[in-house]
């Protein structure tokens, strides 16, 4: 019986990665209106949790605080994130703390927009 349940946590945590990953992949399509690189390599994505029931909460930033798109964004990731096969809903918080700044980009998106 308790390798059973060892097997059964297993696949729970394989499921949860590939998971992850497959939010992770959605992210990756949705791009800031201003800049031409997805919101994921931006460093955008400060937290992306997935809990057992596969309920997804993403706590997110933007490049300025003020800007006029910022609603637009955080639907376009909610629904991103939703249609995600296999997850159940998704929550995304809006933050300003920490300040985002080029530093958070992923190494590809320096090189795409010739900041490297």
């Amino acid at each position: 019986m308790e390798l059973f349940r060892k097997k059964k946590k297993e696949e729970g945590k394989e499921n949860k990665m590939a998971l992850e990953r497959d939010i992770i992949m959605a992210l990756r399509q949705v791009y800031d209106p201003e800049i031409p690189v997805n919101i994921y390599d931006l460093g955008l994505i400060y937290e992306l949790k997935v809990d057992d029931d596969h309920n997804v909460y993403i706590q997110m930033t933007l490049t300025a605080p003020n800007c006029p798109m910022a609603d637009y964004v955080v639907d376009t990731v909610k629904a991103a994130v939703e249609d995600v096969p296999g997850v159940v809903s998704a929550k995304i918080d809006l933050v300003f703390e920490p300040v985002w700044d080029k530093s958070r980009m992923s190494e590809e998106a320096l090189i795409e927009l010739g900041l490297d």
